[in-house]
């Protein structure tokens, strides 16, 4: 690749990671991204899921003391996203590629939706849970959990297995509605689910598809959003994640127009 292409695929992961451990959606740069220098959307997919792992670890990192309050629950819906997670990689390698196709511009729209009306979500859920009888830290852990938000979580775990744009946003949303914890727990717990996702669906193409990985564009995304990762978790509790949400809609409509006009033109 040339280093200007180098340099862009470098400072979307770096962005990437800052937003997705801040508001989630972090894939709806580094894919646009992609999708425009010219590689083939399950390709760029792969090798941004895999890319994104490192900024998933930095991030649960930052997050770990509100992430050890809540052991209890991570233990139980690890392995339900781990499950849904695995299911997702296996669609994407094994549905035919023009399915993708058809379906990536869907799921962008949504995630787009779910990015736009997210500070909603978020002051609902916030709203929810300060009425909580558990918010408090010590407390949180011991709620019982629905066996709707097991499934819930188990469905987003595909579907970031898929696509992983947005499922942070997805996660935040059930967890404000079936999850009485604080907002700083609700989303460690999102981090560690993404990265769960994340990481089986990256072990499933090491494995299964290796030669759908492009490894300059992995590591230049894993470094990237390793950085951004920390850096998120560093600001995570104190940005107005306002302008970052506005770039992401931008890229994310740049990648609907891409992905439409191949469409149009293959038609």
């Amino acid at each position: 690749m040339d280093l200007w292409r180098d340099i862009i695929i470098f400072f979307a992961g770096l962005w990437a990671g800052t937003i997705n451990t801040i508001v989630g959606s972090g894939s709806l740069v580094t894919f646009p991204v992609l999708v425009a220098l010219g590689f083939a959307p399950v390709n760029a997919v792969v090798s941004n899921a895999m890319g994104l792992v490192a900024g998933g670890f930095s991030g649960a990192w930052g997050y770990r003391r509100e992430a050890a309050s809540v052991r209890g629950t991570l233990l139980k819906l690890v392995p339900v996203s781990l499950a849904g997670g695995l299911i997702g990689a296996f669609l994407l390698l094994h549905l035919p590629e023009s399915v993708f196709s058809y379906v990536a511009p869907v799921l962008i729209v949504l995630a787009l939706i779910l990015v736009i009306f997210q500070p909603k979500l978020s002051v609902w859920a916030k709203t929810r849970q300060a009425k909580s009888v558990s918010v408090n830290p010590d407390d949180a852990d011991k709620s019982r959990i629905s066996p709707l938000l097991y499934f819930l979580v188990f469905l987003i775990g595909v579907y970031g297995g898929y696509f992983t744009a947005a499922q942070g946003i997805l996660l935040m949303a059930v967890f404000g509605i079936f999850l009485h914890a604080s907002l700083q727990q609700s989303n460690a717990i999102k981090v560690v689910l993404s990265l769960v996702v994340n990481l089986i669906a990256a072990i499933s193409y090491l494995i299964f598809a290796p030669e759908r990985i492009h490894w300059p564009v992995v590591a230049l995304i894993a470094v990237g959003s390793l950085i951004g990762g920390f850096i998120g978790a560093k600001v995570g509790r104190k940005l107005s994640p306002g302008w970052l949400r506005g770039v992401i809609v931008i890229l994310g409509l740049v990648a609907l127009v891409n992905m439409v006009a191949k469409l149009v033109v293959g038609a």
